[in-house]
Parts: C-alpha cells; sequence; structure tokens
C-alpha cells in the first residue's frame, strides 16, 4: 500500500530497498535485498543510483559494486549481460558515480583478489555499496552475512519514496525495530 499511496519521488521509476550492514570493521550497503524480485537492467542501474545516494546520506562513500558471478569479461551468459547493460546505463545517467561491474564479491570487497581479477579497477577491493543481481541473492546474502558474521543489519530501508516508510522481516530482532525507527527519523529529518 505504501508504494501506491505515497508514491517514488520524482525522478525515480521504482522504490527499492538498501541494508546498512555494520560489520565488526566498517559499514556497506546491500541493495535490493527486500522489494524488486528480478530487476531489468533499467531497474537495477536505477537500484546502484539510489542506493548511492542513500549510503552517502548516512555518511558511506560509495563505492558501487554491481554483482554478478562474472569479474569483467570472465563469463558470459544473459545474467552477466543485464548486469553489463545496468552497469553502463548507470555511469550515463550519474558519470560523477564509481561503478564496477560486472564483478564478484570477491573481487569487489578483498584487495588481493581485486589486483589479480581487475587491477585497474577503482571499485574493485574497495567497494562500499553491493548491487546484487535478483532478490533471491541479496535477500539470503544479509541474511547469511547478519547471522553467520554477527554483524548488525539495518533494513530494509526502503528508498525512493516521497516520504520514509521502511519495513522488518518476520525473524527480526529486537535491535533491528530499534534501529529501523531511528533510521526512519534520520530519513524523515533529512527528506
Amino acid at each position: 500500500p505504501a508504494f501506491e499511496i505515497i508514491k517514488t519521488k520524482s525522478g525515480i521509476n521504482n522504490a527499492s530497498s538498501i541494508f546498512l550492514m555494520c560489520l565488526k570493521d566498517r559499514v556497506l550497503a546491500y541493495g535490493d535485498c527486500a522489494i524488486i524480485p528480478i530487476p531489468t537492467a533499467e531497474q537495477l542501474s536505477d537500484i546502484a543510483i539510489t542506493s548511492a545516494d542513500t549510503a552517502k546520506n548516512f555518511g558511506i562513500d560509495p563505492y558501487i559494486a554491481m554483482l554478478s558471478y562474472s569479474t569483467g569479461k570472465s563469463g558470459k551468459g544473459p545474467e552477466v549481460e543485464k548486469v553489463r547493460e545496468a552497469t553502463e546505463i548507470a555511469r550515463q545517467k550519474r558519470p560523477d558515480l564509481l561503478i564496477e561491474g560486472p564483478i564478484q564479491y570477491d573481487a569487489a570487497i578483498d584487495p588481493d583478489v581485486a589486483r589479480i581479477k581487475l587491477p585497474d579497477s577503482k571499485v574493485a577491493g574497495k567497494a562500499t555499496v553491493f548491487i546484487f543481481p535478483d532478490l533471491n541473492t541479496g535477500n539470503n546474502t544479509y541474511k547469511a552475512v547478519q547471522r553467520s558474521s554477527g554483524a548488525i543489519a539495518i533494513g530494509p530501508i526502503i528508498q525512493g519514496l516521497k516520504m520514509p516508510v521502511n519495513d522488518l522481516s518476520r525473524g527480526c530482532l529486537v535491535e533491528d525495530i530499534v534501529y529501523t525507527i531511528a533510521i526512519t527519523t534520520i530519513q524523515a529529518q533529512t527528506e
């Protein structure tokens, strides 16, 4: 109902979500882990752009990794091509953003792997904003990282709407509720 009543902001075609993943040594942003099941290339590009803006609003310098099972030109297939196309669309829309894709998670986050797989990338090994190719991957990844590493997952933070609206997983913890209330309050003050 929120999407029908509140609607998206001007210039944004789709609402999406982001999770702030608070790890022991850094905070990462994961998008979209809750809204669009199988995004098109255009939707993925919008998710990347709105996720970068949301991350920046919460103090994260956005280095955007468009995730895939392939890094650079190492793999082929329709899913890789969709991520490649989404990356190009996002770069055209927002040339000010640092975006790499397609890229695998290991090359996006680990500087040693990045030096081997994409040595000339400005994002590889330094990514802070991870854009998942579909909801299945994003949702399971955030839960795996949260539950196996003890990370605090704040979200889903709904982005792209005219007013702040957020959601909680049925399996959320009490602190998830507290964090989501705090995030929604911050969104209300900055919008």
